[in-house]
């Protein structure tokens, strides 16, 4: 099941428009009218029996069930109502290709229930401030970390009030995770075990090396599909590593546009879009660059050495959280990129699986090699809830105990245990089969890697001819930049940088 998350390089809360459009606002007070009911039932949330009922909406993250997010969630309810009596929590399951539009309706119209997963458009004013709640104790945390304030409970690296991830455009913290969300490789343990592997794979070359045992133990090395993500996360990570040294010489805008240098959650420099837009129109980032030319090339000697020859025509359980899923579930396969909330896609697996960083590339491959370590980036787009701005007396009260009860350790790890969650707070260990996608270097953004496409461009189209052999290198760095050219003039249009006598 695929799991909404953001992107894992530079994590930065929109800023949405201030004003909606009159159309938006005459179809958001008609829903509010169709949707009394719902309004109703929420605001009348007493039963016969003197319990108050919230409601939790979102998408199901975990299974393909249209009415319950699986028994670990269920439990975790349970668990909430175990220790308080008085309250009952009721989950609405949403499609995941609807979602967004859903939750952004219900807030724009005032009909949204209690509690409402996060990752949908909306504007500030339509949730609740949750900086105040955060500066006081959580009343289930009883000494430790969040005992005095529940903010400290939380993974300062990835949530706080001070975390830019976190705020929204008016400055404040409107959500609390549940998890967080990581990348990485899952690897087969059997499969390593046969082929005479230890985990994790250290440098490039290993990989390669790693690829070549697993063949002949009879293995497909690396499950791959048909979807973006495989081509797409590995030249991010290998780029990633090739460019660091552009860093300080590219960063010259802030996230916000402005001139000066971006910095990461974690205070680390990063190149902004604006900077991406300027450096890619002004030529002075090409696909001719020695470093992306490099990465190009050793992306290709992976997919040789690894990748199944048929893997761009496995268009099977394509689900955005294994990659390859059919061959690395079935046991065909020894590696799979993945994201935590495969966990649950690999549930009923026959072997024993866990968690690794992509390698590191070094001087052994390549003299372009700088000595950065593989990032990827870990946050908060995974599970995160918030509360909206009509929720109001007992049952924002409520509302607010859920979110302090799923963020104190030991009511969470249990489900994130079953989920295949990272933990978000100090005292949870999480999921130990995901447990290497946010740790060390690993779990740092990205400071620079290569640009994507326009819109309505994926990213497998982007390195599809380079990877099946039909483009050669200069076709195929011809093509990309055309590609990084129409991508970030379309960037200049969408965010109005065009004064900029660069982006003229």
């Amino acid at each position: 099941m695929a799991a909404p998350h953001h992107a894992p390089a530079v994590l930065r809360t929109n800023r949405p428009r201030r004003l909606r459009s009159a159309l938006f606002v005459v179809v958001a007070l008609l829903l509010a009218l169709s949707g009394a009911a719902c309004a109703g039932d929420s605001a009348d949330s007493t039963g016969g029996d003197g319990k108050l009922t919230i409601t939790v909406e979102g998408p199901n993250q975990w299974n393909d069930s249209g009415s319950s997010f699986g028994k670990p969630w269920e439990d975790l309810v349970a668990a909430f109502e175990k220790a308080e009596p008085g309250i009952r929590v009721k989950t609405v399951v949403l499609p995941l290709n609807s979602f967004s539009q859903t939750i952004s309706t219900h807030l724009a119209a005032g009909t949204a229930p209690e509690l409402v997963f996060n990752q949908a458009p909306h504007q500030p004013y339509m949730v609740t401030a949750l900086d105040g709640y955060l500066k006081k104790p959580n009343p289930y945390i009883k000494k430790g970390p969040g005992s005095r304030r529940w903010l400290d409970v939380f993974r300062k690296r990835y949530y706080g009030i001070g975390n830019p991830s976190s705020r929204n455009a008016e400055g404040h913290v409107e959500f609390v995770p549940f998890n967080l969300v990581g990348t990485g490789i899952f690897y087969n343990r059997d499969a390593f075990d046969k082929a005479g592997l230890k985990a994790p794979v250290a440098t490039f070359e290993d990989l390669i090396d790693a690829c070549g045992r697993l063949k002949a133990a009879g293995y497909t090395p690396l499950a791959m599909d048909r979807s973006d993500l495989g081509p797409g996360w590995t030249m991010t990570t290998i780029s990633g590593m090739l460019l660091d040294s552009w860093v300080d010489r590219l960063n010259v805008y802030t996230v916000d546009g402005k001139p000066g240098k971006a910095f990461s959650s974690t205070g680390a420099p990063v190149v902004a879009g604006k900077s991406m837009a300027k450096a890619v129109l002004t030529g002075e980032l090409t696909t001719r660059t020695p470093e992306v030319v490099e990465s190009h090339k050793l992306i290709k000697r992976m997919w040789d050495a690894c990748v199944d020859k048929d893997w761009s025509g496995n268009t099977e359980g394509l689900n955005g959280a294994v990659v390859g899923l059919r061959d690395f579930a079935s046991g065909k396969a020894g590696m799979a990129w993945g994201v935590n909330f495969g966990v649950s896609a690999l549930k009923d697996v026959k072997f024993s699986f866990a968690s690794m960083p992509f390698p590191q590339v070094t001087k052994e491959s390549t003299r372009l090699a700088t000595g950065a370590p593989a990032r990827f980036g870990a946050g908060v787009g995974g599970t995160s809830y918030m509360i909206p701005s009509t929720i109001k007396g007992d049952r924002l009260a409520a509302a607010v105990k859920f979110l302090q009860f799923v963020s104190t350790p030991a009511n969470i790890q249990p489900w994130l245990s079953r989920t295949g969650g990272i933990s978000a707070v100090e005292g949870a260990s999480g999921a130990t089969a995901t447990k290497a996608f946010a740790d060390g270097d690993w779990g740092d953004s990205i400071p620079l890697a290569v640009p994507g496409g326009p819109p309505g461009v994926t990213t497998l189209s982007l390195y599809e001819g380079w990877l099946l052999g039909t483009k050669s290198l200069p076709q195929q760095e011809s093509y990309l930049q055309d590609m990084w050219t129409k991508g970030q003039r379309q960037a200049v249009k969408d965010n109005k940088w065009d004064k900029e006598p660069w982006a003229k």
